[in-house]
């Protein structure tokens, strides 16, 4: 499997930001998923320096970082010499000791894509070691994915209220953040969709609901979710708030909201360098919306102008795995058509800029009124990097879930000109240089299938590797490894 190895001194002084991947995989092992660590080189490991960027696993992951190299790689006053923390200097003699000081006073704040256990659980486990920091511990994200954190987690009932809010002992500062500032760099949030869930409907209010929960919905009577109210003076400590909801029409009809998740853009001060963060993802044409397009029209300039170096996106499953049970995840056919999305849009991009004309580009047809079957023009669209077969049927059909409980109702159509961007890689095949050249996309989401067999990672890999170079993206795929530093 071709992954990414240590880096040279000269890389590590030339890059903007490093990044290490704490915990690399979705799952089932509960010690090694998502957390990740970013920091702008220009900081010198000073306080509040790393931001850490979901915390599934968090403190288990930089115990286990040091214990590889301490005391071999430390120098008489404490310097780290080598490995990814080289340069840091560490006040305590033990690997836990250092990471609880690493904890406490080189992550300056927490950033959350979405509230899955996978990528929640170390910050509250971690959370009593901030009793003896100094001050709260900042935890921004969406604002749905923080009252999610209030209601569910720091709730008195499943963990200890441990926030700033009423009454808690403030070993964290959640606070819903669009913009985040921090020694030196600045990260904007976008949304995301991580697939769609199923609203339960409550015979005593008549509404379907989900208590607290991360959803939203593009239906207008969609109520928004509230943190919990708590009041010690009566004994009464936990009240659920009132949770996104939609007043049906038909009470006895399944209801779907979409999950929110989100990507992160870290931009360095010094360089203006950048670089990208996923949460959990589902492609658009699945969705059949248009976050992920989103996302890449904000990519799209930096690309072009060569500011926006890397992309860190989950692809959980091989190109084996029906659409049915990817669960708001990515495989590498959608994750390339993805790419081929953005790597469209930078070629637009980049003509405006140069003055050229316009590249002439398939159109992809719209799925005509009334029929089943997606045009002949769109599939020979997706046919380069996407399975149309298999995508057009998850798009336009009701799917079951496989444990046969309940069906999945039809999703309202929406402009499939508008959720695909049209990308043809055939038109940009002799571009010098390819669209989305320079660029490097490594995956931090795998779910890890523990069998005797290759870890699935390889596969995933070649698949990707592949697809990509069908679709002339010029981007580079890596998979990290865990505890390693990147260099961007």
């Amino acid at each position: 499997m071709s992954i990414v190895g240590e880096t040279s001194e000269t890389m590590a002084e030339k890059a903007a930001f490093q990044v290490i991947v704490l915990g690399p995989t979705g799952g089932p092992r509960e010690d090694s998923v998502t957390g990740i660590l970013v920091r702008s080189t220009a900081t010198k490991w000073s306080p509040n320096s790393v931001v850490a960027v979901d915390a599934g696993t968090l403190l288990a992951g930089i115990i286990r970082l040091l214990e590889r190299y301490i005391p071999e790689c430390t120098d008489d006053q404490g310097m780290m010499t080598s490995g990814p923390f080289q340069g840091l200097g560490l006040p305590c003699r033990t690997p836990q000791a250092n990471a609880a000081h690493v904890f406490r006073e080189i992550i300056g704040a927490v950033l959350i894509t979405h509230p899955h256990l996978d990528h929640i659980s170390g910050l509250a486990i971690n959370t009593p070691v901030l009793e003896a920091g100094n001050g709260p511990k900042p935890v921004a994200a969406l604002p749905s994915v923080l009252s999610a954190l209030k209601n569910h987690m720091f709730n008195d009932v499943i963990w200890p209220n441990l926030s700033d809010e009423d009454g808690g002992p403030v070993c964290l500062h959640i606070s819903a953040w669009w913009k985040v500032e921090t020694l030196a760099s600045v990260v904007e949030i976008v949304e995301a969709t991580h697939g769609r869930c199923k609203q339960r409907y409550h015979p005593e209010t008549g509404t379907h609901h989900r208590v607290g929960s991360t959803v939203f919905s593009d239906h207008q009577l969609m109520i928004p979710s509230r943190a919990i109210s708590v009041d010690h003076t009566d004994g009464s400590f936990y009240s659920p708030a009132r949770s996104p909801h939609i007043l049906p029409s038909n009470p006895k009809e399944p209801m779907m909201a979409t999950v929110e998740s989100s990507a992160f853009f870290l931009r360095d001060h010094h360089t203006g360098t950048e670089i990208i963060v996923f949460g959990d993802v589902e492609p658009d044409c699945v969705s059949m919306g248009t976050h992920n397009k989103r996302v890449w029209e904000a990519a799209a300039p930096k690309i072009a102008t060569g500011k926006l170096r890397a992309i860190f996106i989950e692809c959980s499953y091989n190109d084996s795995t029906d659409d049915s049970y990817l669960y708001g995840h990515m495989c590498p056919r959608h994750l390339v058509f993805e790419l081929s999305v953005l790597a469209n849009r930078v070629l637009e991009i980049r003509d405006v800029s140069t003055g050229e004309k316009k590249r002439k580009r398939e159109t992809v047809g719209p799925v005509e009124s009334g029929s089943e079957q997606v045009s002949p023009k769109t599939k020979r669209a997706l046919s380069s990097c996407v399975d149309a077969g298999k995508i057009s049927e998850s798009l336009i059909e009701p799917r079951s879930h496989p444990s046969g409980s309940f069906d999945i109702p039809r999703i309202p159509r929406v402009d499939f000109e508008e959720v695909l961007g049209h990308p043809d890689p055939q038109t940009w095949i002799h571009t010098t240089p390819l669209p989305l050249e320079g660029l490097k996309v490594y995956i931090i989401h795998i779910k890890e299938n523990l069998t005797d067999g290759p870890h699935p990672g390889e596969q995933i890999l070649k698949e990707l590797q592949h697809h990509g170079e069908a679709a002339h993206l010029g981007c580079e795929f890596f998979i990290p490894n865990p505890l390693e530093g990147i260099w961007i």
